[in-house]
């Protein structure tokens, strides 16, 4: 079921309920309201009559010439008086007797004054009227045709404006939520229209900012996401088939041409030497790679524990140096740094990751491989500093940094594939840290600072 049916038929059910709620109310008002007025006029009319019995000039025989007369037209009221002896002093028409008085009923009236009741459909009201110092028992008793009419035609009356007033509701309910949902349903249209090959289109924002400019504004924002994610992705595919093809066409190369003719063992030796380094070269991208997919990882599929910040950059300290033994690492953590400063939660994989490639890129572009590593507080907050004497990285540089498989001039005579900042970047992020690049003169320093 459509949306816009839904509310529609929702708002409905509870205007439905509203009424039926309102109807029923007007109507035992109306039903008890009539019900009192009707028992004020067998009052008013008992009264009535008893006072032209008693006071009157007719005689008894023309007050029933007078109910007769009345009952051809209406339904008159039947009154009966008694005096305090329970006997009959008059009735309207005795041998149509609709109340039947016994004594009981007759005691009831003289000792509670007045009483009402209901004889089938008949409304019947029974009190005491005083004449010359006596006391008289009157009952009055009729059917009260008109209000009873009154009400059945109030009840169909509702009814039917019920019904009409729904089907207007549930009409006026499909057009104002079309009116209402107009945009949703445009958005759609617009969103059919945005496939893998069209990120770059984008939905109209409407003129009011409501509930739909937000999510229209949410919606452009993740094309944006989306759009970029794909074009990085392209990039990343063209670069990574760029970089394998390098090693790989190397090796092909390589081994062709000791197939077309015969070496000595020393050549062999050159040949195999070679292909291992390209192979080596391969494992070192490859490895990169994965390392680079699991930092890219949502955060909440990453296993974090609580780790020592000084452990694993001591661990990472031990693997470059057992790995190049030619590099100069030298490390310093300041005396003012407790314990409590160096314990974060973090995965201690993909932080020595970070620390290897910053230890590694320092040593590397470094004049004489050596790479100062220090550890202090600012403001409170623990910062690494990795730092490398050589020719600096230039300031236009300084942007692209760390952006993938970027590499700038001075680093093009050294190997890589531009994957180790952009990689170092992801995984100081996911670390809640911040990572800064600094070069001045000859001196290039990267900046870690945990929130």
């Amino acid at each position: 079921m459509k949306v816009r049916t839904r509310l529609t038929l929702l708002f409905t059910l509870v205007t439905a309920m509203l009424m039926i709620f309102y109807g029923i109310v007007v109507y035992y008002s109306s039903k008890e309201a009539r019900e009192v007025s009707f028992y004020a006029e067998l009052k008013s009319e008992a009264v009535a009559k008893a006072n032209l019995f008693f006071q009157g000039e007719l005689t008894e025989s023309e007050m029933h010439k007078l109910y007769k007369n009345n009952t051809q037209t209406l339904n008159e009221v039947q009154v009966a008086v008694y005096d305090s002896g329970f006997n009959l002093i008059y009735h309207d028409d005795a041998r149509v007797d609709f109340v039947k008085e016994d004594k009981n009923m007759l005691s009831r009236i003289f000792k509670n004054k007045q009483i009402s009741f209901f004889l089938d459909d008949l409304q019947v009201i029974g009190m005491v009227y005083s004449h010359d110092g006596k006391q008289y028992a009157i009952t009055a008793a009729a059917y009260d045709q008109y209000g009873y009419n009154s009400v059945k035609h109030l009840l169909m009356i509702s009814i039917i404006s019920f019904i009409t007033i729904l089907v207007l509701i549930y009409c006026a309910g499909l057009f104002l939520s079309k009116k209402a949902l107009n945009p949703a349903v445009e958005m759609v249209d617009q969103i059919k229209k945005i496939t893998a090959g069209k990120l770059q289109l984008r939905l109209d924002y409407s003129e009011t900012k409501g509930e739909f400019y937000a999510l229209e504004e949410s919606f452009n924002q993740m094309l944006e996401r989306l759009d970029n994610s794909f074009n990085a992705q392209k990039h990343f595919v063209s670069n990574i088939s760029h970089e394998l093809n390098t090693p790989l066409a190397s090796m092909t190369t390589e081994l062709e041409l000791a197939l077309q003719k015969e070496y000595t063992a020393e050549e062999y030796q050159k040949v195999i030497q070679h292909t291992l380094e390209d192979a080596q070269n391969m494992s070192k991208l490859s490895s990169s790679l994965m390392d680079l997919a699991k930092a890219s990882y949502d955060p909440a599929e990453i296993s974090f524990s609580e780790i020592r910040i000084d452990e694993v950059l001591l661990d990472s300290y031990a693997k470059v140096r057992k790995e190049n033994l030619h590099y100069k690492i030298s490390l310093t953590i300041d005396d003012e740094i407790e314990e409590q400063h160096l314990i974060r939660t973090g995965n201690s994989y993909l932080l020595m990751v970070a620390f290897n490639n910053l230890i590694d890129n320092a040593c590397k572009y470094s004049s004489d491989q050596t790479c100062t590593i220090r550890v202090y507080l600012i403001s409170g907050h623990v910062s690494i500093e990795f730092t490398n004497k050589g020719i600096p990285i230039a300031q236009e540089d300084l942007q692209h940094i760390f952006k993938p498989f970027y590499r700038s001039e001075t680093s093009l005579n050294q190997k890589g594939y531009g994957i180790g900042l952009h990689l170092t970047d992801k995984i100081i992020t996911l670390h809640h840290a911040l990572i800064a690049v600094s070069a001045e003169e000859n001196t290039t320093t990267f900046q870690l600072v945990w929130k």
